[in-house]
């Protein structure tokens, strides 16, 4: 269970916000805001920096989709949907990877807690995901960049491999440096040294 999440609702029917600001308390949760159509919605979320959103989809001006999307781009947040229809073009447009809960109306307290609690959960494992993607994404840049700085010291100093890796360690380890950013150092100062183009 997730205690305590501050959460944005957006709904134009007003019984369904009376619902949510009376049944989210209950559950343990903070409402930080309510919004009566997609653009109000964005607005409260970019200024109350909300735990979750949950959303209507057809609301006039920006529709909960459209409005989700917008927040994301900005801060990624939770979200569950929430609609009286369920055909697959609604169902397909909710695929996106910030939506993680989609609940029919009308929604009964037994539905609305465990989607909470499904929704920040997947979020969470979402999100732990892309870090492991980006930072292995990084590494692989930054390996590029220490085997280039090995061919530097490889070609300039007369090193093989394993001796020119050994140097460029030493040389991080002496100017109390990360590798990468010896690495980077190395291939600046090559930069400066070769003859300028034409």
């Amino acid at each position: 269970m997730n205690p305590n999440l501050r959460i944005a609702v957006a709904d134009d029917e007003p019984d369904m916000r009376d619902y949510f600001e009376r049944m989210l308390p209950r559950l343990g949760h903070q409402v930080a805001s309510v919004a009566e159509n997609g653009r109000q919605l964005v607005e409260h979320c970019l200024a109350f920096n909300p735990d979750l959103i949950i959303t209507d989809v057809n609301m006039p001006e920006l529709d909960g989709i459209a409005a989700a999307e917008a927040i994301c781009r900005k801060r990624p947040v939770p979200v569950i949907l929430v609609s009286a229809f369920h055909d697959r073009e609604l169902i397909a447009r909710a695929e996106a990877d910030h939506v993680q809960a989609y609940l029919v109306k009308p929604i009964k307290r037994a539905d609305l807690e465990p989607a909470i609690a499904l929704a920040v959960a997947r979020f969470a494992q979402f999100q732990a995901l892309r870090k492991e993607a980006d930072d292995l994404r990084q590494a692989l840049e930054d390996r590029k960049v220490i085997e280039r700085a090995k061919g530097v010291l490889m070609r300039r100093a007369g090193l093989d491999e394993p001796a020119a890796f050994a140097r460029l360690q030493k040389t991080a380890s002496e100017y109390n440096l990360k590798l990468i950013d010896a690495a980077r150092s190395l291939l600046l100062a090559d930069q400066a040294f070769q003859p300028p183009k034409e």
